[in-house]
């Protein structure tokens, strides 16, 4: 009994648009066993991908509605279910494992999660979930590296912090789970992820203030983070600030050959062979090895640049410049979460 409720939840995982594939081993399994209770697990595994009311599920389930309310909420604690309030009823849904569920799941990262999620990653979850289009994130270029003429709202890192209210500070969980794995080869900072709302809500821990949000921003650049956020155009809600060495989706191009694993931004690098002096700066910042050195001179593999802009904004010489796609290269992602849903199912085949 206790695994079918795992079986159940992880099959309900892989029905929403994110994906939660299978392994020949199982280690999916053991994820869940470790994360979440068979209580926990049996619930989670009866929500859907769309958000419904408390009284259908409770009658679903079989329980009294205040007690599913109680229980939902609970796994709205855990990271396993989202919730929100339409027409004055509460609905909830169940939460992708990524992004979503695993994110929150920063209190519990041991050793023995990291290593179970390395498996996942290598076996085939990352291939699973980051090969399906649209990809989970999208690069934004670091602030002031593209023409004022060229960008874009959506593409405005610093313009989306500003149009905030509130603002929190969580560490990336990439960087712990290579931490705990002991295998974390940078020493970028942990706590720089930024998360926040449009809408005014009571404090929490780890909040921040806008200027701090602004000073995260910056110092992220500076030391070559590159920014990856929701891959929509509205409804964003987290900058988080990737190494190519431990965030999972970069890693999906610099180790698991899945170059889509993130969305491209609608930029590219450009580097002037006949100013370049050949520093050496660019090819370190780049987080997707998508620089190297040529005769004197850094060349870019454009068919590997991600668009960052970590290139051009760390240059000493100013050499380095990021150019806009033709336009038959150019993505605008879709318009908020639901479209990006429907085309992600579409894409997998999944769409009704």
């Amino acid at each position: 009994m206790t695994d079918t409720v795992y079986l159940q939840l992880a099959a309900a995982l892989d029905r929403l648009p994110n994906g939660f594939p299978r392994t020949e081993s199982g280690v999916e399994i053991k994820i869940l066993k470790k994360i979440c209770t068979p209580e926990e697990a049996a619930l989670a595994g009866q929500l859907t991908g769309s958000l419904e009311p408390v009284d259908e599920i409770a009658k679903r389930i079989g329980l009294p509605a205040e007690e599913a309310a109680n229980q939902l909420f609970k796994l709205v604690r855990r990271g396993f279910a989202w919730f929100e309030k339409q027409d004055g009823k509460v609905r909830f849904r169940l939460a992708p494992f990524v992004v979503g569920i695993y994110e929150a799941q920063l209190e519990l990262m041991d050793h023995e999660l990291a290593h179970l999620v390395e498996e996942y990653m290598t076996s085939g979850g990352a291939a699973g979930m980051m090969g399906a289009q649209p990809a989970l994130h999208r690069v934004i270029p670091a602030q002031n590296t593209v023409k004022s003429e060229w960008i874009l709202p959506y593409e405005d890192v610093r313009a989306i912090l500003l149009s905030a209210k509130t603002y929190n500070v969580r560490a990336c969980i990439c960087r712990e789970q290579q931490e705990k794995l002991g295998s974390r080869r940078c020493d970028f900072p942990l706590d720089i992820c930024i998360t926040f709302s449009n809408a005014e809500r009571a404090p929490r821990p780890g909040d921040i203030s806008q200027a701090e949000a602004l000073a995260l921003l910056d110092r992220s650049e500076e030391i070559g983070l590159v920014h990856t956020v929701n891959n929509v155009i509205e409804g964003l809600g987290y900058v988080c600030n990737c190494c190519g060495c431990c965030c999972a989706i970069l890693r999906g191009v610099t180790e698991w050959g899945i170059q889509d694993s993130v969305a491209q931004s609608n930029y590219y690098a450009v580097i002037d062979p006949e100013l370049c002096n050949d520093c050496g700066t660019c090819i370190e910042r780049c987080q997707v090895h998508a620089i190297s050195a040529g005769d004197g001179f850094s060349v870019v593999d454009k068919a590997r640049c991600i668009g960052c802009g970590l290139c051009v904004s760390g240059c000493p010489n100013d050499v380095a410049r990021l150019e806009r796609k033709p336009e038959a290269e150019i993505i605008q992602p879709p318009a908020n979460f639901r479209a990006w849903e429907q085309a992600r199912l579409e894409s997998r085949g999944m769409a009704e």
